[in-house]
């Protein structure tokens, strides 16, 4: 890419939470990028600081390139790409999209560049949702490879006529003695729930590290119902394991779809099943809820993780991979 044509593509640098009128252009981006590549370009705990109250220029960097209205291909200028850089002291995670009406035109090196001029590497990994080989290309010619797969997977089968869910915890669902399931109650078990998060995934990246505010920022979500969480507690309404579901609205003529949102089991619990258990409760509640397709996000190497849900009928859809520097 010739200089005059990188400096006629504009940066906009936002350190901090963007304003209304900003995130609903990177929205547009969004949505244009998954209705094309049928993968959303950015995580979803991305968009949750993206909006939070609570950050700031130490918690998340944005960057935004408009392309030239003689580039344009509608009147005006539009935004062509959006880097999203989410920190956490001096390390980040870097996710990248750009409109599908500008590519091929160096778009994602115009914003790579200014985060290096404006910030570095250092420290910084990145996403690509949907392993897409120009982020692989991108990646490599910053020094990057690949250090983490990401499967998307996915249960296709047919959901029963009706549409209301039946009742969400039933009977037969096997479990140990002095085990029983149940729902998440609201204002009751964040707390509970987060430490059996926090013991579940004590060695997951992001997972293990959600607090009370990223979970308010999901129940405040559109997408929230309680009834879709459920709980395997002990005789003292201690909590076990928990399968939380979420269900993906339709859009552009792709119908709803459900999701094994996330599976835990706390290490006291292990080897008791309640995996198993609370997966296939969590799919039969969205499967009576007359969603056909249901997926979940796995790392490719989760050996038991992959069998198990290959058992339950997944099978491999996609894959995300995060690069890091090839130094690391």
């Amino acid at each position: 890419m010739s200089p005059a044509k990188t400096d006629s593509w504009p940066v906009t640098i936002i350190a901090g939470a963007p304003g209304p009128e900003i995130r609903r252009e990177i929205q547009t981006v969004i949505d244009a990028a998954e209705d094309a590549d049928g993968n959303p370009p950015f995580s979803e705990q991305t968009l949750v600081e993206l909006k939070s109250t609570q950050a700031g220029p130490h918690s998340v960097l944005t960057l935004l390139t408009y392309a030239p209205e003689d580039a344009s291909p509608t009147v005006g200028e539009d935004l062509a790409g959006v880097a999203i850089v989410v920190l956490d002291g001096n390390e980040g995670v870097l996710e990248l999209v750009v409109h599908p009406a500008y590519r091929n035109d160096g778009v994602g090196a115009i914003l790579a560049d200014k985060l290096v001029e404006v910030r570095g590497l250092q420290g910084i990994k990145a996403w690509s949702h949907g392993d897409h080989e120009a982020a692989a290309d991108l990646a490599a010619s910053y020094g990057y490879r690949a250090i983490r797969e990401l499967w998307r997977m996915r249960l296709v089968r047919q959901a029963p006529q009706f549409t209301q869910p039946v009742e969400p915890v039933q009977a037969d669902y096997p479990t140990p003695d002095g085990v029983s399931l149940r729902t998440f109650v609201p204002n009751q078990d964040e707390d509970a729930w987060l430490a059996a998060n926090a013991a579940a995934f004590a060695h997951h990246p992001e997972q293990g590290s959600l607090t009370r505010s990223d979970l308010r920022a999901r129940m405040d979500e559109d997408w929230f119902d309680p009834a879709g969480f459920f709980l395997a507690v002990n005789g003292a309404d201690e909590i076990l394991g928990f399968h939380w579901t979420k269900i993906h609205p339709a859009r552009s003529g792709q119908a709803a779809m459900g999701e094994v949102y996330v599976v835990g089991v706390t290490p006291a619990a292990q080897g008791m099943g309640l995996g198993k258990t609370l997966t296939r409760a969590g799919i039969d509640y969205l499967h009576n809820a007359g969603l056909r397709a249901i997926m979940l996000y796995v790392d490719a190497d989760n050996e038991a993780a992959v069998a198990l849900y290959r058992k339950l009928g997944f099978a491999k859809w996609d894959s995300s991979v995060m690069y890091g520097p090839m130094s690391a």
